[in-house]
């Protein structure tokens, strides 16, 4: 079985959202300080012995994170057509960071986007 390397970073941002067509209280606007833990598979070590630097991850991640925090989701694209629930939001981020990092060697493997202590979803495509 070939090697496998499984990085991990976390980080956050907050940024408050509402739910369209939800019946409850998270129709209204509300916030979160969200975490966000992105997992990385590395197939192979480049010549240092990485397979790919953390700092690299955390700048991409941070890039495209920098563009929700501090937000009102529904008023920022793709999220104001796009519902933001967790799990979209989580598939989001999957999309754009697998974008700007995966390669031959290396790709997005999830996302794990938490609301609170308690309620994550987790995103992965096989």
């Amino acid at each position: 079985m070939p090697a496998q390397y499984t990085l991990k970073i976390i980080t956050d941002f907050a940024a408050a959202h509402l739910l369209r067509g939800y019946d409850g209280a998270c129709s209204r606007l509300h916030g979160h300080n969200w975490k966000v833990e992105v997992e990385v598979i590395a197939t192979s070590l480049d010549e240092i012995g990485m397979g790919i630097d953390f700092r690299i991850i955390k700048q991409h991640t941070r890039q495209i994170i920098d563009q929700l925090d501090h937000y009102n989701l529904n008023k920022i694209s793709p999220f104001d057509r796009l519902n933001p629930t967790a799990e979209n939001i989580a598939a989001y981020l999957f999309g754009k960071l697998g974008q700007q990092l995966n390669s031959e060697r290396v790709r997005i493997c999830a996302i794990t986007l938490w609301e609170t202590e308690r309620a994550c979803v987790r995103y992965t495509e096989n």
